[in-house]
């Protein structure tokens, strides 16, 4: 993970610069910046906001709507990550688009376009009936929209924070590791474990496979928009279908 790109990172061009990303070749960025202390107040900083975030759910549901409640979460993560250790936001890897790479924004543009084409057509029948009925755009926004925002908030506080301060302590195989597991076994997910084998294996294992695809991907590219943009709208559409409406 990085905060600048090394000068010599806008050299290759032409059809190469449009592949690079799906190989995660992205250009080097700089190690974090900041010390010990604030590493040790992210870390804080997830591990508080995660029991909050359960007892939120757990007490305030369904008084308190989905589409309230994950927004302020992520916005609270945020500006505690900025007023707390007092951190850039840019320092765990949200850089303005005038800051990413033409890897970095290629990237990102065909990655988006794919998703909102697989997407829809892997849940057509889904899509479909929730189009049909009446209330479908109250679906969309208390169904597809806050779980939008989830997948951001996931990314943030297991990527953006958790593994970017174990990678800068014990290196990248050990922080992607430790952080993917906690995000796959840890309260996102927990609810698995009472689920039957047969249910609870696959979905872990499809958990740890993804959620190591996209940890990879932010060591690789140290640019978190991408991965919580992307998380954010595989989200909606998975969750967002299968959902009981």
């Amino acid at each position: 993970m990085a905060n600048s790109v090394s000068p010599d990172s806008y050299n290759s061009g032409g059809l190469l610069l449009h592949l690079r990303g799906h190989v995660l070749l992205f250009d080097k960025r700089l190690a974090p910046d900041y010390n010990a202390s604030a590493g040790m107040r992210l870390l804080g900083i997830a591990i508080g906001i995660e029991a909050l975030r359960l007892v939120a759910i757990r007490w305030l549901r369904p008084g308190v709507p989905l589409i309230i409640l994950i927004p302020l979460f992520l916005i609270c993560v945020l500006l505690l990550v900025r007023f707390v250790p007092g951190l850039r936001l840019r320092q765990i890897g949200l850089y303005r688009w005038r800051e990413w790479t033409p890897v970095e924004k290629s990237y990102f543009i065909q990655v988006l376009v794919l998703a909102n084409v697989v997407f829809p057509f892997v849940f057509a029948g889904r899509l479909g009936l929730i189009l049909a009925q009446p209330a479908a755009l109250s679906i969309i926004w208390n169904g597809f929209v806050p779980y939008l925002f989830f997948g951001f908030y996931q990314e943030v506080v297991y990527r953006g924070m958790v593994q970017l301060e174990l990678v800068r302590r014990w290196g990248a195989f050990v922080g992607i590791l430790i952080a993917n597991v906690l995000y796959t076994f840890g309260p996102l997910h927990w609810n698995y474990f009472s689920a039957r084998s047969a249910v609870a294996v696959p979905m872990f294992a499809a958990i740890f496979a993804i959620g190591l695809f996209f940890g990879v991907l932010f060591r690789r590219s140290g640019n978190l928009w991408m991965v919580a943009v992307l998380h954010g709208i595989g989200n909606a559409y998975i969750v967002g279908s299968l959902s009981k409406h």
